[in-house]
């Protein structure tokens, strides 16, 4: 499943994302390139790709440039290796295939289910309760996903956030594969569709980033901010923590891996109030500002023109710079950007 998985990615970034992007403008053209200069390319490579001040100073006297331009040549240099904003579509396009996919799977397979709208459900006659086909199949497609966002974040667009989404992946995939082994894919299926529920309109607002088309973007990104809010925040620790903690305690008492279940989900519970903490923050300086100057989890520095020029136009909760970056980018579990 997990080799289907990359097949689909592959495939759907190649005949269905690019042509979509291309079709919408967005050109596979990189940052501004910075000038050759084999000096300025050794302290680059082998020594340092931000120099201090002393170090300026000495690459100042012996290229006979002033600091600010070696400043900006090496701006120029860290952003030449950032991906494009084709390759960052693409990257968001398959995710949003894939997150909303899975969650119109889900909700339409669950909304059958007695567990969805009685949460005892879930513990009672456990561990004895049959694994329908439906259900198999749902687990192991999201494992199969989970498994290949863990592989692939070290090798796609690189974020500030790297070390909080390669917990939130190991959280994932160590709760999938537990309450798998242990029968409890009926809780499972009910956590696995409330984080469905948000990420696939992170990845819309990114999109529509990508694609220049502003109001959309902030609309999107708004709508995910309050879903994420509402089911992490709200329905997660009301509906989900309840029954894992208290309804499965008085239902079939404190069985031996109940400890490490619950940790693990806590666990996501303690990133979803960190990601909710960013996504508040952001909105925040939307609202006082009218812009955001600088995303936390940005992986493409601003520009030497865009710090040389200060606009005062108003820009949206979503900004583009003027070289195709996102100011907000990532998975939340999303996201991927502030929570990805």
């Amino acid at each position: 499943y997990l080799v289907l998985i990359h097949l689909f990615l592959g495939n759907s970034c190649r005949f269905i994302a690019k042509p979509c992007a291309i079709n919408l403008g967005i050109q596979d053209s990189g940052p501004h390139r910075a000038q050759p200069n084999a000096i300025l390319e050794k302290v680059f490579t082998s020594i340092t790709k931000s120099p201090d001040g002393k170090r300026l100073e000495g690459l100042s006297k012996q290229l006979d440039w002033d600091v600010r331009k070696i400043q900006r040549w090496f701006r120029h240099r860290r952003n030449q290796d950032k991906p494009t904003t084709l390759t960052k579509f693409c990257e968001s396009m398959w995710r949003f295939t894939f997150y909303l996919s899975i969650f119109f799977y889900g909700i339409r397979f669950l909304w059958t289910a007695p567990w969805f709208w009685d949460t005892r459900q879930c513990w009672y006659n456990y561990p004895f309760q049959p694994l329908t086909s439906r259900l198999y199949y749902y687990y192991i497609l999201e494992l199969a996903f989970y498994w290949s966002l863990m592989f692939s974040q070290f090798t796609d667009i690189k974020r500030k956030d790297f070390l909080i989404m390669f917990v939130h992946h190991l959280a994932t995939i160590g709760l999938i594969t537990f309450s798998y082994m242990n029968n409890m894919v009926r809780v499972g299926s009910l956590v696995l569709c409330l984080h469905d529920a948000s990420d696939f309109l992170l990845e819309a607002a990114k999109l529509a980033n990508y694609a220049k088309y502003q109001r959309l973007c902030d609309a999107f990104f708004m709508l995910f901010g309050v879903v994420f809010i509402v089911t992490r925040l709200g329905i997660y620790p009301c509906w989900i923590l309840n029954t894992t903690l208290f309804e499965s305690w008085e239902l079939i008492g404190p069985y031996p891996s109940w400890w490490l279940f619950n940790g693990l989900l806590v666990t996501l519970q303690v990133l979803h109030v960190i990601w909710s903490y960013l996504i508040i923050r952001t909105a925040s300086k939307a609202l006082v500002r009218g812009k955001v100057s600088k995303d936390d989890r940005s992986d493409v520095e601003s520009s030497s023109e865009e710090e040389d020029v200060t606009s005062n136009s108003t820009k949206g909760i979503l900004s583009t710079s003027s070289n195709g970056s996102n100011r907000l980018n990532g998975h939340v579990a999303a996201a991927q950007w502030t929570g990805e």
